[in-house]
């Protein structure tokens, strides 16, 4: 007896080991020696079948060997409520789900393991797109079963597989409810979703629907359209093109909904409205007659065409810090070497006889030779190579601290900061060349430098004015946006608790 169910034990095992291999043969020499060996397998204490193991593997000819022989195989599930038919749609073995589905009733695609997942959510979640075909031809209704709450389009979008995503739409795009703009369990909508994970071209895909485009500004439980999720991402390339997406889509963010929402609800909600703005007449009476003359002549500057490209530009130096940097250093260097070696070089040793130029008792090996010539020319100098110099070293150093340079205030301290730096390195330029030029040729060597300072200061002119344009832009575009903020709130919420 013991010998027996030693034997016993034995074949069995030598079955799971044939199912590791796919091996064939094996197996019809084992089931040839015991034709009850699969009818036994449950008896075991193993947690999964042999076909489990060949369909995971994905063993063809020995998967349709053990159907052959024992087609109930197909039913049994794992530890974990795992068909065979579950693992074979996870890795993507298309003849094998065939053959499965050959064998067994298409209810089996509706087996939910223990996570409540069924084959088609498997196939899914892996992108396995002729598995997809096969399930979907099965069991069409398969495509309708959720999983906590989300169905199958939102785990292709949540797992990033646009192509799976195109198929499943395809095959539901003739429905008549609406499973395309479905929402989980958060409220979400496959929008949502894509928008969350910054998924441009499932973004770009979606929006080419129809039915879903419709439905842009949808709102989840927390009252958030897709482009409010958007609002919380970090900003970046991929921030700017979904945002253009939208923008292209006529999407909307909340707070826009809910004043649109606000003027075209019922008789009842308007009086409401319109009692509310009664009582803020007086304020906005005071407010208009004190602005009035302000907001003619802003609408008299927003006007004009060329308005547009004092804004400030995008984020312009974010996108050429690289460059910025490498600027900043080759200045810094310039400054540096003309600071430890000015113009007409320096004593190389002590002497009292060094030459006309030594007018002290004694001239010391590594001061200036200019410096004793002429003393008030060189701190000249010396005063504009330093103020060139410490302002380049001052970029470097906010470049390489990490503070944000999206932030305006930094923006503009760069830019003050770079003017400063190309200034002063001309002026030592010019002072340099002024001390380093014989008598009989500095006028016409001033009359060159006054023409480039000129111009020079013409530029400077010019920049600045665009730069303090651009600073009166924003800060008046901002006192805008709150004085429209405080003048809406009120009302808008007032609205909500009457509806």
């Amino acid at each position: 007896m013991d010998r027996r169910r030693d034997e016993e034990d034995n074949n069995v095992a030598a079955v799971y080991e044939a199912s590791l291999n796919g091996c064939v043969s094996t197996l019809n020499t084992l089931i040839q020696r015991d034709a009850m060996l699969l009818h036994k397998i449950s008896l075991t204490s193993f947690a999964e079948t042999p076909l489990h193991i060949a369909a995971l593997l994905g063993h063809v000819e020995f998967t349709g060997a053990l159907l052959s022989k024992k087609p109930n195989l197909a039913n049994e599930v794992d530890s974990q409520g795992r068909t065979p038919l579950h693992l074979a749609s996870a890795e993507g073995h298309t003849e094998i789900v065939k053959a499965l589905l050959r064998q067994t009733n298409a209810e089996i695609c509706l087996v939910c393991d223990e996570d409540g997942r069924i084959p088609l959510h498997l196939a899914a979640m892996r992108g396995r797109m002729e598995v997809i075909k096969e399930l979907l031809f099965a069991k069409p209704q398969s495509i309708r079963v959720e999983l906590d709450g989300c169905n199958v389009l939102h785990l292709c979008v949540r797992y990033n597989h646009l192509d799976a995503l195109k198929l499943l739409v395809e095959s539901s795009i003739n429905d008549q409810d609406d499973f395309l703009t479905s929402k989980d369990s958060d409220g979400n909508s496959i929008l949502h979703l894509a928008t969350m994970f910054k998924q441009t071209k499932t973004i770009k895909y979606l929006l080419s629907i129809s039915e879903i485009k419709r439905e842009v500004n949808a709102t989840n439980r927390m009252g958030y359209t897709a482009l409010d999720v958007l609002e919380f991402s970090p900003r970046d390339f991929k921030y700017l093109r979904i945002q253009d997406i939208f923008k292209e889509a006529g999407a909307r963010r909340c707070t826009n909904l809910m004043i649109s929402t606000s003027s075209s609800l019922g008789p009842t909600v308007r009086a409401d409205a319109e009692e509310q703005t009664a009582q803020n007449t007086i304020n906005e009476a005071v407010q208009a007659a004190q602005s009035s003359r302000f907001k003619k002549w802003w609408r008299y500057l927003r006007s004009w065409s060329w308005v547009k490209y004092l804004k400030h530009q995008g984020n312009w130096i974010e996108e050429t810090r690289g460059t910025l940097m490498v600027v900043a250093t080759v200045i810094a260097t310039m400054t540096f070497q003309a600071g430890i070696t000015p113009p007409g070089g320096v004593w190389q040793e002590n002497t009292t006889t060094g030459g006309s130029n030594c007018s002290e008792p004694v001239c010391e090996a590594g001061t200036a030779v200019l410096s004793y010539a002429w003393p008030l020319d060189y701190i000249n100098f010396l005063s504009f190579n330093t103020t060139s110099f410490f302002a380049s070293l001052s970029v470097v150093l906010l470049i390489i601290s990490g503070f944000p340079l999206r932030n305006k205030f930094a923006i503009w301290f760069l830019t003050l900061a770079m003017t400063t730096a190309v200034t002063f390195m001309a002026l030592t330029y010019l002072w340099a060349v002024g001390l380093a030029t014989p008598d009989h040729l500095l006028r016409k060597v001033y009359r060159m430098a006054y023409s480039s300072a000129g111009t020079w200061i013409g530029l400077l002119v010019i920049v600045g004015v665009v730069n303090t344009i651009r600073l009166f832009y924003w800060i008046m575009k901002k006192l805008r946006k709150s004085t429209r903020r405080s003048n809406t709130v009120g009302p808008i919420d007032h609205d909500i608790v009457n509806v």
